[in-house]
């Protein structure tokens, strides 16, 4: 695979020219990014898929829901429907995306919506809503909108430094656009990383990016759970468990259950991957064929969300959250932009 890869740098030079004329031509506002009055929080990537942004997004809910009126503006990748959606009680994973409907089932309390086209999606949601804050979910490559505060996600088993621009690597544009972004986090840094390992990271990101760095763990819940039930993970290990998923890099959730030394198999699926009816009845014989007294389904919530309705099957999701450590550094930098 990595092999086949190499052999499309020549479309790599040519996809690295169209996004180096196309950032030039912001750069000089020969192409227009629109500024807004209001404090507009970009959570992005250099990369395609995988370093965390909807976690991220939620932290940042967390921080800031007590204290200001919210929105989330999500694109919805690979939703059925297009246009500006504000999700109500009536909204499906299908309609909205399943990120956006994973936000909207956590957080009753905030304003989610939809839109590709971001500028006319913010002015409606200003428009409508009035929000003291507009959280932007995977629009760093987005500059038509000028947001005030670009924090940049990049994964720990593959930073920016280290990756290439596609189709040779994972790279949406060339890493020295990092420079736009205010605040950087290596992101799925392994727990308990010795001091030396995380400095190397610095020294390559260093190279490209002088300011803050800020690296953030996945903090795993103690439980898998489900509308009706809830089964601790330390009773996982009376059970045989098929691991479903359908995320960029689901490598973590395997390890994660490989370190409690829980029994599993696993489907793995593509990214935001659309579960039909033959996926539902694999997934359902690969099930059936496991011998165990106890077993049960395990997802990711991102993908509970997408397909918990299709089936009649005991499947459970493992909630995750961001851990981020300078964690107070961290937050007092996202508060006084906001207040500022």
């Amino acid at each position: 695979m990595q092999f086949f890869r190499y052999i499309l740098f020549p479309f790599g030079v040519i996809y690295a020219i169209v996004t180096e004329i196309r950032n030039f031509l912001f750069d000089k506002a020969i192409l227009k990014s629109e500024k807004f009055d209001i404090p507009i929080i970009n959570v992005g990537n250099l990369s395609v898929g995988g370093t965390g942004k909807t976690p991220q997004i939620e932290y940042l809910i967390k921080l800031l829901k007590n204290d200001y009126k919210i929105a989330v503006l999500s694109r919805g990748y690979k939703r059925s429907t297009s246009g500006f959606i504000v999700a109500d009680k009536n909204s499906s994973a299908e309609q909205i995306g399943d990120e956006p409907y994973q936000i909207f089932r956590k957080f009753n309390d905030i304003i989610v919506c939809v839109g590709e086209k971001r500028v006319p999606a913010i002015q409606q949601i200003i428009k409508n809503f009035n929000p003291d804050v507009i959280l932007l979910d995977d629009a760093f490559q987005h500059r038509a909108v000028k947001a005030g505060l670009n924090i940049v996600l990049t994964p720990f088993s593959l930073p920016f430094s280290k990756d290439f621009i596609l189709p040779v690597g994972d790279l949406r544009e060339c890493r020295h656009h990092i420079r736009r972004a205010d605040l950087l986090i290596v992101s799925k840094t392994p727990e308990n990383i010795e001091e030396g390992q995380k400095n190397k990271i610095k020294q390559s990101i260093g190279k490209y990016y002088k300011k803050d760095v800020f690296f953030s763990s996945i903090k795993y819940a103690d439980k898998v759970i489900n509308e009706r039930n809830e089964i601790k993970i330390n009773d996982l290990s009376n059970y045989k468990l098929l691991i479903v998923t359908g995320i960029a890099k689901p490598d973590v959730i395997f390890t994660f259950f490989s370190k409690k030394s829980i029994n599993f198999e696993s489907l793995k699926f593509g990214d935001h991957h659309n579960f039909s009816d033959k996926d539902i009845n694999l997934i359902t014989k690969k099930f059936g064929e496991i011998e165990a007294e106890n077993k049960l389904i395990v997802t990711t919530e991102k993908d509970y969300v997408r397909w918990n309705n299709k089936h009649n099957l005991p499947v459970y999701y493992l909630p995750i959250e961001t851990k981020i450590e300078n964690k107070a550094l961290f937050n007092q930098k996202i508060i006084d932009y906001v207040r500022k």
